[in-house]
């Protein structure tokens, strides 16, 4: 029988910070937190241009990525069938639009700006409190 390697979809979000240092987030359908972005399509010809269309979509903020953060598989629960992962590709983001305030989309429950030390007492994937921890260590 022949290896047939495992395919699942690729997510990719970006840590976007306010003019105060504050961590863009929503919260989705399962009550997590979450960073914005989403499913890589197949006409999307970088997945920085991915992330940049996806937090537009869900912000209204304008972003540039990069550079990448992080590489994660997200599997909801342990007990979760494999096919049911997803990969998640982070990459930190520079705000082009840093005066205008996130608004919330009909994608999310909730929208929400978060200091660093209020993160990992959030309810969300540890994958996503890394990444986040990893850009505040890059802008110092």
């Amino acid at each position: 029988m022949a290896y047939v390697p495992p395919t699942w979809p690729v997510s990719v979000k970006g840590v976007a910070l306010d003019t105060r240092g504050r961590v863009l987030l929503l919260k989705n359908e399962r009550k997590e937190w979450e960073l914005p972005g989403g499913r890589l399509e197949t006409d999307d010809p970088t997945p920085e241009v991915t992330v940049a269309r996806e937090i537009s979509e869900e912000s209204g903020w304008s972003v540039k990525a990069g550079p990448l953060l992080d590489v994660w598989i997200y599997q909801p629960l342990p007990e979760t069938l494999p096919e049911r992962r997803v990969v998640i590709i982070t990459y930190g983001c520079t705000v082009l639009t840093p005066d205008a305030a996130p608004a919330l989309s009909h994608e999310h429950k909730e929208i929400g700006l978060f200091a660093a030390d209020e993160v990992p007492g959030l309810t969300m994937p540890d994958g996503y409190k890394q990444s986040i921890a990893a850009w505040y260590r890059r802008q110092g």
